[in-house]
């Protein structure tokens, strides 16, 4: 089944979800998001449903929201943070495990959502960006408390203030993400994992997950709330305007502080 750029399909237990806007690197509409947020929702009480797997068509998993074209500033508002809250929260809530696999660039909402996934495989060749700097945002999507859990509070800020790429190596060495695997050995890896956690006792894994958020991410849900609240806000503001047209225009942004 394929709808405005998400293509869920169903095999011997695995519901996958993929994101398939190769032509704009899977960036994220708000019918997309959606459409995953309900997935995974209805996925948690399914019995025949073992691993939900979420990945990307091409070159990218999630370039983020889809702010690449001219009046983004305008269509781009509390709506898509609500509806990227609620993917994060539905991977977050699934009782069913969910697997990230990361077949290039993470950035963004892309990049939260694959870390609310309960593992992460990615390619070497894959790198993971929190780029909301780079348009006057904050992190969104509960990135704040996910990468801080993972990594520390030093190096969320780096990647959070000076929006660095990083390697999916160096992320994968950090804690940042469970598997990192050479790209021709990628496809393999990723189906070996998702088997793996398809036959497991799934009581045992749903307990597993609830205790581990509990501890690591309690929080999470904070987090969301205060995201929100605060990019609302920005969103409101000049420097957001500029940093999103000059997104569009290939160009450096020129932040005033307004």
């Amino acid at each position: 089944m394929t709808t405005d750029g998400l293509v869920v399909t169903e095999e011997d237990g695995v519901l996958t979800l993929r994101f398939d806007r190769p032509q704009s690197f899977n960036a994220l509409t708000e019918a997309m998001t959606i459409g995953a947020a309900a997935q995974l929702e209805r996925a948690g009480a399914r019995d025949d449903v073992r691993v939900v797997l979420l990945t990307g068509t091409g070159a990218a998993f999630c370039a983020g929201a889809d702010i690449g074209d001219e009046g983004a500033h305008e269509r781009f508002d509390v709506r898509a943070l609500d509806a990227a809250n609620r993917l994060v929260r539905a991977i977050l809530r699934c009782d069913t495990p969910v697997v990230a696999g990361v077949n290039g660039v993470a950035a963004g909402v892309g990049l939260s959502a694959a870390l609310a996934c309960d593992l992460a495989v990615c390619t070497e060749s894959a790198s993971l960006l929190m780029a909301f700097a780079r348009v006057g945002l904050m992190p969104d999507g509960g990135a704040t408390a996910t990468v801080a859990a993972s990594i520390g509070r030093a190096r969320a800020l780096r990647m959070a203030l000076l929006a660095e790429p990083l390697s999916a190596r160096a992320a994968h060495d950090a804690g940042l993400v469970s598997h990192v695997v050479p790209d021709d050995g990628y496809e393999a890896e990723l189906a070996a994992v998702v088997d793996v956690v398809r036959r497991g006792a799934s009581l045992g894994q749903a307990a597993t997950k609830r205790a581990v958020n509990a501890a690591a991410l309690a929080q999470v849900e904070s987090a969301l709330e205060l995201e929100r609240a605060t990019q609302t806000m920005l969103l409101r503001t000049s420097d957001v305007a500029e940093g999103m047209r000059a997104f569009t225009e290939k160009r450096a942004p020129r932040f005033t502080g307004d």
